[in-house]
């Protein structure tokens, strides 16, 4: 094993120590992937000052390791601390309330910071910043979907399916309800942008057929489902929030591109009608629709770097996470 994988929080202590007393304290945060660093960065920017700033970095500068377990993987011989810390999607282990080893991992350890929400692309499909996103897509700001509207129905609809979800995590029946078999009912296929109702009306009608069959399937499981419903709401979720809560690769792929791709292409296709319709002559028409068609930004990347979710109670929550660590480790401080 190298040198860099025995790095620990105590090593980084021992780095900022030996810093003249202006250097600013140097705190590693290790994340899951490429993409959760600049997420990370939108969280930890605002707490730098002249004593200390963050350096958010994957776990492995040599070995091309991804994901929470290697991100956790800090944990043995007490690895993390103050100057080094895991920051990772929340997942269904902040739900599970430390019904199983890596969740207690997760909730228990004052250096692990999670999204709250199930991941970071359920943050990026924040619904009050959706409309921004196509703006920033199409350069037209004209609003012809209301998606809170769509994801507080979509939500609505999924919800009582969602508590089953969890419940099956919590109780160890995962294998016969998993995660997989919760998105594949969850998709809201023929969505239709001129007329999206009826794509919650089917949802709600295989919503209902899965939840008979688990009903059937589980005829004691009652009491534990009301059970873990109300457990999750006292934890945040609500039946209008249940997106941020669901698989944030199946929201943002399966469920969000798809139905900003159908309003991108409309809101296109209304400033190109606009170019032809007052451009004087052929020439100010093409110089007109090339500088419109240049100014265009891919969906998904604009999708990625959406910070929208800044304005969320998540993200709010995170940040106070945060701020209660760095009270911690003042205390601590020899200079305090």
């Amino acid at each position: 094993m190298g040198l860099k994988e025995q790095l620990n929080s105590q090593y980084f202590e021992a780095a900022n120590g030996l810093r003249s007393k202006q250097a600013r304290r140097r705190i590693v945060a290790y994340v899951e992937s490429y993409d959760d660093i600049y997420f990370w960065r939108t969280v930890l920017s605002r707490f730098e000052d002249t004593t200390r700033y963050f350096e958010v970095m994957l776990p492995s500068h040599k070995k091309l390791e991804r994901g929470k377990k290697s991100v956790l993987m800090n944990f043995i011989g007490n690895r993390i601390g103050p100057d080094m810390l895991a920051c990772v999607d929340a997942d269904y282990d902040y739900l599970l309330q430390g019904a199983t080893e890596q969740s207690r991992r997760v909730l228990n350890s004052p250096y692990v910071f999670h999204t709250y929400a199930y991941a970071i692309e359920n943050m990026q499909c924040y619904a009050p910043s959706l409309h921004d996103v196509c703006v920033a897509v199409t350069l037209n700001d004209h609003r012809i979907f209301d998606f809170e509207d769509y994801l507080r129905q979509y939500s609505e609809a999924v919800f009582p399916l969602f508590v089953w979800s969890v419940w099956a995590y919590r109780t160890g029946q995962h294998t016969k309800f998993s995660l997989s078999d919760f998105s594949r009912v969850v998709d809201p296929s023929g969505f239709n942008l001129s007329d999206p109702q009826p794509s919650i009306v089917h949802l709600r009608r295989k919503v209902g057929t899965k939840i008979h069959q688990l009903q059937q399937q589980f005829p004691d499981a009652k009491e534990a489902y009301l059970k873990t419903k109300e457990d999750i709401k006292a934890l945040g979720v609500t039946p209008q929030t249940t997106y941020l809560y669901i698989q944030g690769h199946h929201l943002f792929d399966t469920v969000m591109v798809p139905i900003l791709n159908k309003v991108c292409n409309r809101l296109r296709q209304e400033r190109q009608d606009e170019i032809y319709r007052t451009a004087r002559h052929y020439t100010q028409r093409r110089n007109e629709m090339s500088c419109y068609e240049h100014s265009l930004q891919d969906i998904r990347q604009m999708l990625k770097k959406n910070t929208g979710y800044m304005l969320s109670e998540q993200f709010q929550r995170i940040q106070r996470d945060v701020e209660a660590y760095l009270l911690t480790i003042a205390r601590k401080s020899p200079e305090t």
